[in-house]
């Protein structure tokens, strides 16, 4: 994708506990009208939704929550719909983007007009100057929370990626909180990145070690 293809105006999607990460594919099941018609739209159009998370939890039903700055589009790469009139749908992270105003439109579903520019590195393809050597410890420890979380990773299998991919597949599957995924959804490019989950893999390592009371 080219600079020139990105859109001024993309829909949104505020959904809470969910994070896309750029080069990161995840399905998507749709059931809420809005979002549905958000979805019937978009494969009308370009094909792209901006997932983000909200700020805050409306305090009515009639207040939209406010939303975080930077969310990430993403483009529907399959589509189905189901007996009961639900989508299925994959989404494939694209760019990260950041909120410069709210679009007011007739629509049910959010649009904003956003700007890419921080972010235009998502797009590139080239090797960063990291190897899967330099982030041992990290997968170790991050293996280590992943297992006493219950989760279960393919790691022979996420080493075949490119380590772009491998670490943001890794950040969005992480049990790490919303507050700490959205810290690595916002850092500038893959080097930060590595660096913030070491950084908040640190504090895990703390509790674990220091706090015999925490099971």
């Amino acid at each position: 994708m080219k600079k020139n293809d990105l859109p001024k105006i993309v829909s949104v999607f505020p959904l809470s506990n969910f994070i896309i990460f750029p080069k990161t594919t995840v399905p998507l099941n749709i059931f809420e009208p809005r979002y549905i018609d958000m979805i019937n739209d978009s494969m009308r159009s370009n094909k792209f939704i901006g997932m983000i998370q909200p700020r805050t939890s409306a305090e009515d039903i009639n207040q939209a929550p406010k939303l975080h700055e930077i969310g990430c589009m993403g483009k529907i790469m399959s589509f189905k719909e189901n007996d009961n009139g639900q989508f299925l749908i994959e989404l494939k992270g694209l760019i990260r983007f950041k909120i410069i105003n709210e679009i007011k439109s007739s629509k049910q579903y959010r649009e904003c007009e956003v700007n890419f520019t921080d972010f235009y590195d998502d797009l590139d393809s080239k090797k960063e100057n990291l190897q899967f050597s330099d982030l041992k410890l990290i997968f170790k420890d991050l293996k280590t929370l992943f297992e006493k979380r219950g989760f279960v990773i393919n790691w022979k299998a996420l080493e075949k990626q490119s380590l772009d991919e491998t670490i943001n597949a890794l950040a969005m599957a992480s049990p790490f909180t919303l507050e700490e995924k959205q810290i690595l959804l916002e850092a500038k490019n893959l080097e930060l990145r590595k660096t913030k989950i070491s950084e908040i893999l640190t504090t895990y390592s703390f509790d674990n070690y220091n706090n015999t009371t925490v099971q």
